[in-house]
């Protein structure tokens, strides 16, 4: 028989800040902690379920004590490996700090703890006529803090910005011995010095513990059009996308599924795409009533000349529904049809949208791989689904060097490796990539001087000496200079 499993000396000291029941330390326990949505794995050591950020700090105090590592988990949506204990720890788990503290609708604003669902704060900020306007398509289980940390956006965020341009304000726990907790920001639109509240938005849990967000409500818009343009080829579709940024007009969304994947949804969600069509595009305009209609009728004027070959609008609420559940529940509905996908993140301008598909095809054909695209087709953040089976070791190899062509295309024609999944532990080397020696180097004084000692979320978002040198050349002492910055002049 195995000997029994050693109980972390941390265990009796962290149940006495949370209670007997918010420490997971079993093996058994611990498995749905091992992943997230992306491909990665790491097992922690327990999960521990704080309720105020008083007892966050505790945590931290206690996690310093014993010399472990903390990485913070909202609901474990997230697709880089950002909320995976890569080796061992504390799992700090958001899950019972999911209150709506405030509804200040006088300010449009609200104040919520991390845990707090997306669609939750709509649904409550509705009742007074107003939402929250980040929506990844995770939404119906995402977490607030989750967004803030990889900085998330969603189809309806295309004319009023992804979640750092919604959050004014946060209370944060540092890292350090005695457990700091920082207010920055406010409900104020503007306040001075630094915008800290910026700069942690984003950072992937490596500055600081995010413990209440204060975040911007939007007024529902008056009226709201849903079109849904066909085309026979996705290089007609990926154009059509260039043609409506030169009218002029900036939708609420615009979205493009190609043929595969619309057929795809169509099966699962009986959205009304239509089955011989090489790609759409998922149009939503809002605002006054006079200006979306003809913002509707131009768009509609637009697609015809740019080859679309039909441009249907939604009747009523029902059939916007119906469209938008085709987008919203598109993940989902590869469970159909392969038992593992490889999402990416890819962003490159608008120009370059046909050329990058005909780079991912290129891309399926050599690795042998199905590749689905949907994606966010106003701001060019691609979300190509690899299709794979994980339990084919030579399969998951391809799909993650597949993966790694894509996001390398993207940063040839002036793009980047992520547009709202962040980099967590996936995206790492490719970093090397993106940024000089020198921008790496400010990375890490930033990052070191909240979070020294790495005790935050460690080997994350920044790349490792050795995948620096053997990707870019960059030299292997880069990581002691960042340390050093009186090296530096």
């Amino acid at each position: 028989m195995a000997p029994a499993r050693a109980l972390h000396p941390a265990i009796t000291d962290l149940k006495h800040v949370v209670g007997d029941d918010g420490v997971l330390f079993r093996p058994e326990e611990l498995l749905l902690y091992e992943y997230d949505g992306s491909i990665e794995r790491g097992a922690p050591e327990c999960v521990v379920f704080p309720r105020t950020t008083d007892e966050v700090s505790h945590i931290v105090r206690l996690a310093h004590r014993h010399d472990m590592k903390i990485v913070p988990r909202g609901a474990g949506t997230g697709l880089s490996g950002g909320s995976i204990a890569r080796n061992g720890g504390i799992v700090l788990a958001f899950a019972r700090m999911n209150r709506i503290v405030e509804l200040d609708i006088e300010n449009e604003r609200a104040v919520v703890q991390p845990g707090v669902v997306n669609l939750d704060l709509t649904h409550a900020a509705e009742k007074h006529g107003y939402y929250f306007a980040p929506d990844p398509s995770s939404q119906k289980a995402c977490t607030i803090g989750g967004n803030v940390a990889e900085n998330s956006g969603g189809p309806h965020t295309l004319s009023l910005g992804v979640t750092v341009n919604h959050v004014t304000g946060m209370t944060v726990v540092l890292p350090d011995q005695v457990g700091s907790v920082l207010r920055l920001g406010s409900k104020c639109a503007q306040t001075p010095g630094y915008d800290l509240t910026g700069f942690f938005t984003g950072s992937e849990g490596t500055l600081g513990i995010v413990t209440e967000i204060i975040v911007k409500l939007i007024r529902l818009p008056e009226k709201t059009a849903t079109l849904l343009a066909i085309f026979d080829t996705i290089e007609s579709a990926g154009e059509t996308v260039e043609a409506i940024t030169r009218e002029g007009i900036t939708p609420a969304a615009l979205e493009m599924l190609d043929g595969w994947m619309l057929r795809t949804v169509e099966a699962a969600t009986h959205a009304g795409y239509p089955l011989d069509s090489g790609a759409v595009l998922l149009i939503e305009l809002e605002g006054l009533s006079e200006a979306v209609e003809e913002q509707a009728d131009a768009v509609a004027r637009v697609c015809a000349s740019s080859g679309a070959r039909e441009v249907r609008r939604a009747k009523d609420e029902r059939e916007q529904a119906l469209l938008w559940a085709g987008r919203k529940n598109a993940f989902g509905a590869i469970g159909r049809v392969a038992p593992s996908y490889y999402v990416q993140d890819g962003v490159i301008p608008r120009t370059k949208i046909a050329a990058t598909l005909r780079k991912i095809e290129a891309v399926s054909k050599q690795h042998e791989l199905v590749i689905g695209n949907i994606f966010h087709a106003g701001d060019g953040n691609l979300h190509p689904l690899i299709l794979f089976d994980v339990r084919d070791p030579v399969q998951t190899q391809h799909a993650i060097a597949a993966g790694n062509e894509i996001l390398e295309f993207c940063i040839s024609v002036g793009g980047s490796i992520t547009g709202e999944h962040g980099v967590g532990m996936e995206k790492q080397d490719l970093m090397c990539r993106l940024f000089s020696t020198q921008d790496l180097i400010v990375m890490r004084m930033l990052r070191d001087a909240f979070n020294p000692a790495g005790a935050l979320n460690p080997n994350k978002l920044l790349p490792s000496t050795k995948s620096c040198r053997e990707l870019s050349g960059i030299a292997p002492d880069w990581l002691a200079r960042a340390a050093a910055p009186k090296e530096l002049a």
